[in-house]
């Protein structure tokens, strides 16, 4: 089973996240996507399975610099455009975990999919 996590490194819960998964040794692949950027078909591949508002995170500082104009009527085509400019607007972690699309960390739900 392919694992990859993807956010950002300096990101406190990918940070977290990092440390759970090593402590158990479970493999994985990290894409920095700050570094790296996201590609358009994973987005959108992500979004159908756990939808745009579960990604698109309201709270970080990127959006919240956003002037109000880009920030009204979101849609999910407004906000799969905003994500891909600014991939830190993505909530961290998502990891896929061969088919799965896990969003945020919480251990136990990791626990599950690793197994």
């Amino acid at each position: 089973m392919t694992i990859t996590m993807y956010g950002i490194t300096t990101c406190d819960t990918i940070k977290k996240a990092r440390v759970w998964l090593e402590g158990r040794d479970v493999p994985y692949r990290f894409h920095d996507y700050r570094a790296e950027g996201m590609e358009a078909e994973r987005l959108n591949g992500w979004v159908g399975k756990v939808g745009w508002e579960k990604l698109l995170n309201k709270g970080s500082t990127t959006f919240r610099e956003l002037p109000e104009k880009d920030k009204e009527a979101l849609d999910e085509k407004k906000a799969k455009k905003l994500m891909l400019a600014k991939p830190t607007m993505i909530k961290r972690p998502v990891l896929e975990v061969g088919d799965r699309v896990l969003v945020g960390f919480k251990p136990d739900v990791y626990e599950e999919a690793v197994k």
